[in-house]
């Protein structure tokens, strides 16, 4: 083989962060030995892997094609150091998860999965759909659990779980005592949504189709927390993640709101790359977010 392993980790690492040094002190490595390595790789198969774009070290057109196949060789070189050594540990896991699940579900997730495998180590990045996404597609999270569609050539996305948004008030407000709102009622609201490239803004989109130009949309919060207590506080109506409202709706901080006429219905989905290995710690969260179903 005219490669090492070594050889492949200074690759990847360079990918990720765009920077030899930054590469090589991840590492443990010396930036003139993470170098070397780099272009000894390069100049045994008479290649060139990276584009140099100011300070940072972008891939070329044949590193992307490498990269999955180069990212699936470590984890299953890995994989089988562990199976000589007799190993049952499986190894780190980095779950992305948009705000809501990683709120509302993941948490409790992880418990049950450390709970099941003392020896795994997982780490878990929420963010929104978008970012999650992203950072699936770069190899720097092993999946993703993201809320609303989301279409990408390089990912494979399964459908999790079944929600529905739901628009909702202060108990003090007028509205909640109005019963059922109509479309004229929604125009004249203020409204406190999430961000746009957030799943839930997605659905609310969706949903309010034709009606959008209409809505005032008076505040946009990134976290779904800012948003129940900026509607606690009578700043206007939210529309969020029934997982999301549960205790406050049995707490009586916030009250559900009726809109019959529209359409808050939504899938939960999970995201793996298409190329990449499926090593046991993914397989075993997988089989876990499949008896998670409710």
């Amino acid at each position: 083989m005219r490669y090492s392993l070594r050889q492949l980790e200074v690759f990847l690492a360079t990918a990720k962060l765009e920077n030899i040094s930054r590469a090589a002190a991840g590492l443990a490595m010396s930036q003139s030995a993470a170098s070397g390595s780099l272009k000894e790789l390069e100049s045994q198969f008479g290649v060139k892997l990276f584009d140099r774009v100011g300070k940072r070290l972008q891939l070329s057109e044949l590193g992307r094609e490498l990269r999955p196949q180069a990212e699936n060789l470590l984890a299953q070189a890995r994989a089988f150091e562990q199976a000589l050594a007799g190993e049952s540990a499986m190894g780190r896991l980095d779950i992305g998860a948009t705000m809501t699940i990683g709120n509302y579900l993941a948490v409790s997730m992880i418990a049950d999965f450390r709970g099941r495998y003392p020896d795994s180590d997982v780490a878990l990045s929420v963010a929104n759909t978008e970012t999650i996404a992203e950072g699936v597609a770069g190899f720097e999270l092993d999946m993703g659990m993201i809320e609303g569609e989301f279409q990408h050539a390089e990912l494979d996305t399964l459908h999790w779980r079944d929600d529905e948004l739901v628009v909702f008030a202060a108990p003090a407000s007028p509205l909640a005592l109005a019963g059922t709102l109509d479309d004229r009622a929604l125009a004249s609201l203020p409204w406190i949504v999430r961000e746009r490239g957030s799943g839930t803004r997605q659905t609310f989109d969706r949903a309010m189709h034709g009606l959008l130009p209409d809505l005032d949309i008076a505040m946009e919060l990134q976290h779904t927390e800012a948003i129940k207590r900026a509607v606690e506080a009578g700043l206007g109506v939210g529309c969020l993640s029934r997982i999301s409202l549960v205790d406050a709706f049995r707490r009586g901080t916030l009250v559900p709101l009726e809109v019959p006429a529209r359409d808050f219905s939504r899938e939960l989905f999970l995201i793996t790359h298409r190329k990449k290995f499926h090593g046991v710690a993914l397989q075993r969260w997988l089989e876990l977010c499949g008896e998670s179903v409710d």
